[in-house]
């Protein structure tokens, strides 16, 4: 796993929902290493394995957003529960995932990403 429940409270700024977090912390490290699978990166490098830890919270901050269980979406839902979690209605359209690799990403994960040189094609160099 790229991220851990720790890293995801500090970065996403509440506790983890009551959901089992480390099961989507998992999904969420299982998408973001499908995706860099063309990918050449050196993981000893502290902002790769920060990067790494950003996109993965993301993942998961986006699927809780969007009422996904990483496996699937509700993106028509009307209600959704996970846990103490309770969503209804759509007030608008949730923003687009990114395609890498056939996998979809969160906007934000996909930044994280970016920025870090990670997305296959990109080559990261340590600074």
């Amino acid at each position: 796993m790229f991220a851990t429940v720790e890293q995801y409270t500090v970065r996403c700024g509440h506790p983890a929902p009551g959901v089992p977090v480390e099961v989507l912390l998992a999904r969420a490290s299982d998408d973001i290493a499908a995706a860099l699978i063309a990918a050449v990166y050196d993981t000893a490098l502290g902002d790769v394995a920060r990067a790494l830890a950003d996109a993965v919270c993301a993942q998961v901050e986006y699927w809780l957003a969007i009422g996904s269980d990483g496996i699937t979406t509700a993106d028509t839902w009307d209600s959704v529960s996970i846990g103490p979690v309770s969503l209804s209605g759509r007030s608008g359209a949730a923003p687009t995932p990114v395609v890498v690799s056939g996998v979809e990403l969160a906007p934000r994960a996909y930044r994280a990403l970016h920025l870090a040189g990670l997305l296959p094609g990109e080559v990261c160099e340590p600074w």
